[in-house]
């Protein structure tokens, strides 16, 4: 598998990003090996919180929830997706599949030999990290869901979903940094915006981000379909401390959260909290109040 690597220099003096970088190498199921960057925060001893970005975002997300989280005391894990972030980027569209991702993070959970984990998802963090909570229930102890969702395939994904996903393929220049400033209810900085930018020198570095939606089943024989339906099935027994923290501002995964606490029974008797003045990228817009909410959950829930 080719592979690409954003220059270190990418990375120099982001605003409000002062953490140390953390890699190791998984297979990367063609015989060769990715490097995958994750930020390791806080409490060593401590149990984790695992931060889980989605589309078309990285680690840098999570800037402004780590230092609250670890000031109460927690290790917090942030990775970055391959295709994302600091982490190695396979140069070819088809190397990008669901059950690769989820692979691919299952590997890290593993070598990093992560228990007692508190989950937090946004996006695609949680279609790939509600199957992990699904596959793995020993190793998770609580779950945080954002603006995300776990789809088969066997609802329709709605308007504003469609028109994302061609969007994702017809647009000539996939613009990183504008997304995630669109898809914000406050007006994001300059600065910002080129951090978000700064994993892709060029478009030759978003494959990833390019595949992603339309990696999302939304017919019922899609090749990750039978494999939600499997988690699904697991997630309506799973008992475990679930809590909804979805914005007010999300047209995309909008009543996902109703949906959860509907099937999933750890959802019974938790504080769910719409999050307001958020849009989908809710971390950026209250990720503050976000990490206190989590602190609490965790805090509520021992």
């Amino acid at each position: 598998m080719k592979t690409l690597r954003t220059p270190d220099s990418h990375f120099d003096n982001l605003p409000d990003f002062d953490f140390a970088p953390n890699y190791l190498m998984i297979a990367d199921g063609d015989g060769g090996e990715l490097r995958v960057h994750y930020l390791d925060e806080g409490n060593k001893d401590a149990d984790p919180i695992l931060l889980l970005h989605g589309e078309p975002s990285w680690c840098y997300l999570y800037r402004k929830m780590i230092p609250i989280l670890t000031a109460a005391g927690h290790r917090v894990i942030a990775p970055d997706l391959p295709g994302f972030g600091r982490s190695d980027k396979p140069a070819s569209r088809t190397d990008y599949t669901y059950q690769r991702h989820v692979d691919w993070m299952q590997s890290l959970v593993e070598q990093l030999d992560l228990q007692n984990i508190t989950l937090f998802c946004q996006d695609w963090g949680g279609l790939i990290g509600l199957r992990l909570v699904a596959d793995n229930s020993e190793r998770f102890a609580r779950v945080a869901a954002g603006n995300t969702m776990l789809p088969t395939g066997d609802h329709d994904p709605g308007e504003s979903f469609r028109q994302w996903q061609q969007f994702s393929q017809d647009t000539p220049e996939f613009h990183v940094g504008g997304i995630i400033n669109g898809g914000t209810t406050t007006e994001l900085s300059q600065a910002t915006i080129d951090a978000y930018n700064a994993p892709f020198p060029n478009e030759t570095y978003k494959e990833g981000a390019r595949q992603f939606p339309i990696l999302v089943p939304t017919t019922p024989d899609d090749p990750a379909s039978e494999a939600n339906r499997a988690a699904w099935g697991k997630l309506g027994q799973w008992t475990k401390p679930f809590i909804t923290l979805f914005a007010d501002s999300d047209p995309v995964t909008a009543g996902g959260d109703k949906i959860m606490q509907k099937l999933i029974p750890g959802t019974k008797g938790q504080k769910h909290t719409t999050i307001a003045n958020a849009g989908h990228f809710l971390q950026e817009d209250q990720g503050e109040h976000i990490a206190e909410l989590l602190a609490q959950f965790i805090a509520d829930n021992p």
